[in-house]
C-alpha cells in the first residue's frame, strides 16, 4: 500500500509518497510564492496529479491533506485564516475532480501533527497523546483512545482560546487569551506593550523598531538578562504550564508533545513548564504524563497527512 501525503503550510506546499511502513518513496516541495487564494487549491490538485503520475511503480491508494485551519468534514470545505478567501473553500470537491475515484482524506494541521507523532515521532505507540503546536498561533491535536478528537463541528483543539487570565480584555477577542500571551506573534505583542509602558528601558530591544520585533529577538537576548525578554518569556512559561495542566486534567494523556516554530527555541524551557504545570494539574494524571518536544519538526504535518490517508 502506498499513499500520498500533502501538507499545505503558510509559505510552501509539500507532498510525499509513503509506503505502509512510513518510508518516503518520493517527495516534492513547492513555494506558494504569494499565489492568489484561487490558485492554491489548483496547485494542490496539480501537485497531487503529478505525484501520482511520477510514482506509477508505487500505485497510490489514497491521498491525505493537512491544511492550516479547520476542515468541515460534512461539507468537504476548508476555513484557513492565512489564505485569503478560504472561509468555506470546497477543497474536497476540487481534489475529487482532479483525482477521480481516489480516496481523499483532509484534516486540520493540528490533527495531522499528532497523527505524525504517533506514527513516527515522539508519541509513537501512544493511544492518548496531545500535540501542542505553538507557532504564529496555538492549537492542539488531541488523540483519545486512538481516535482524533474533532468535536461537534470539527473545531476541537482550538486551545489558543483558553482563558488563562482575568478579567477579560477586548484584545483577546481576535485570537484568544492563551494565544495572545504565548504564541509566537503573542510574544512579540507583549514585548511591544512592555516597551511602550517602560520609557526608561534602554536595553537591546530598544534598538529595533517596535513593530519589527519578533519572538526570535526575545530568545536571542534572553540570556543577556534583557529585562523585557525575560519578563515576556518567563510569563509565557507560566501560560504554557497552565495550558498543559488543563490538558492533562481534562484528557489524561500519556504524552504532550510541543512543536511549532516556537519549540524550537523554547524547548529549553520544558523543565520550567513541567514545574509550572505540576502546580495546577490533577496530580495523579500529571504523575503519569511525559512532556517532550517533537522529533519530526517541520515534517510532522506531512507525515501525519500520510497517516491520515491510510484511514486512521
Amino acid at each position: 500500500m502506498s499513499v500520498l501525503g500533502i501538507d499545505l503550510g503558510g509559505t510552501k506546499l509539500a507532498a510525499a509518497v509513503f509506503d505502509d511502513h512510513g518510508k518516503v518513496l518520493l517527495k516534492e516541495v513547492l513555494p506558494l510564492a504569494g499565489r492568489p487564494w484561487g490558485q492554491v487549491g489548483s496547485l494542490i490538485a496539480d501537485l497531487a496529479q503529478s505525484m501520482c503520475t511520477a510514482s506509477q511503480k508505487h500505485e497510490i491508494d489514497a491521498v491525505g491533506v493537512c491544511i492550516p485551519g479547520i476542515y468541515y468534514a460534512q461539507k468537504g470545505t476548508v476555513w484557513a485564516p492565512n489564505i485569503p478567501g478560504w472561509t468555506d473553500y470546497p477543497l474536497r470537491e476540487e481534489l475529487s475532480a482532479a483525482l477521480p475515484g481516489m480516496r481523499i482524506k483532509i484534516d486540520s494541521d493540528r490533527a495531522c501533527y499528532i497523527l505524525g507523532e504517533t506514527w513516527q515521532g515522539s508519541a509513537k505507540g501512544c493511544k492518548n497523546a496531545i500535540f501542542l503546536a505553538v507557532g504564529t498561533g496555538i492549537g492542539a491535536g488531541i488523540l483519545i483512545d486512538g481516535q482524533i478528537l474533532r468535536g461537534h463541528n470539527d473545531i476541537a483543539g482550538a486551545v489558543g482560546w483558553f482563558g488563562l487570565e482575568q478579567p477579560f480584555q477586548k484584545k483577546y477577542s481576535s485570537c484568544g487569551c492563551f494565544e495572545y500571551h504565548a504564541a509566537g506573534e503573542g510574544l512579540a505583542k507583549m514585548a511591544r506593550e512592555y516597551l511602550a509602558a517602560e520609557p526608561l528601558y534602554q536595553d537591546t530591544l530598544r534598538n529595533k523598531p517596535a513593530d519589527q520585533i519578533t519572538a526570535a529577538d526575545l530568545f536571542a537576548v534572553y540570556d543577556n538578562q534583557d529585562a523585557i525578554a525575560r519578563r515576556v518569556l518567563d510569563e509565557a512559561v507560566v501560560y504554557w504550564g497552565m495550558a498543559v495542566a488543563n490538558l492533562v486534567s481534562a484528557f489524561n494523556p500519556e504524552k504532550i508533545i510541543f512543536g511549532g516554530g516556537v519549540f524550537g527555541p523554547a524547548s529549553r524551557f520544558l523543565p520550567a513548564i513541567h514545574a509550572e504545570a505540576q502546580k495546577w494539574a490533577q496530580p495523579i494524571s500529571f504523575s503519569q504524563v511525559a512532556l517532550t518536544v517533537s522529533t519530526l519538526g517541520g515534517d510532522a504535518g506531512l507525515i501525519g497527512a500520510g497517516r491520515l490517508a491510510m484511514g486512521i
